[in-house]
């Protein structure tokens, strides 16, 4: 059987307007189940569970629009549970330190991006395809020994 290319059958969700709608089917086998995922930026590390239930989502034991009061970093945080359309069916826990927020919430929206998709696999190309379980590569530059900095040289002196 050829795996390259699923039936159109297998395909669980359907795309309209950009946004995703999952199908509940797949989510009765998820019952009662944690699903886990890594999520990485710079030197933040986000471990994120989710399960089927209440609509709860918590960084560090708070809920996550205090944790992150900046518009843009609760959108980035929460980007994947909107596009997913599961906003109301996931209960999300996350773990996150190092890093500034901004690298956090990056961070916490990879790790939402792969425990979705362990969640519910069917929802795996259309995260792939819109960029989620991307990873950011950025990191980061080291200091140089004989400059200040990473490209900042010392000021030089003509005489």
């Amino acid at each position: 059987m050829n795996r390259c290319r699923p039936s159109s059958r297998e395909w669980a969700f359907t795309i309209t307007g950009g946004k995703l709608s999952s199908a509940s089917s797949s989510l009765e086998g998820a019952a009662g189940k944690q699903f886990y995922g890594t999520g990485r930026r710079r030197e933040a590390v986000a471990r994120v569970y989710v399960k089927v239930g209440p609509a709860r989502f918590t960084v560090n034991g708070r809920p996550v629009e205090e944790y992150f009061r900046n518009i843009a970093w609760n959108t980035a945080a929460t980007e994947p549970l909107k596009f997913t359309q599961m906003q109301d069916q996931a209960d999300v826990r996350c773990t996150v330190k190092g890093g500034g927020v901004g690298g956090q919430a990056g961070a916490v929206r990879m790790g939402l991006s792969r425990a979705l998709s362990k969640l519910n696999p069917d929802l795996r190309p259309a995260l792939r395809k819109n960029g989620f379980l991307t990873r950011d590569s950025r990191m980061k530059e080291r200091k140089k020994y004989g400059q200040k900095g990473a490209r900042r040289r010392f000021q030089y002196s003509k005489r």
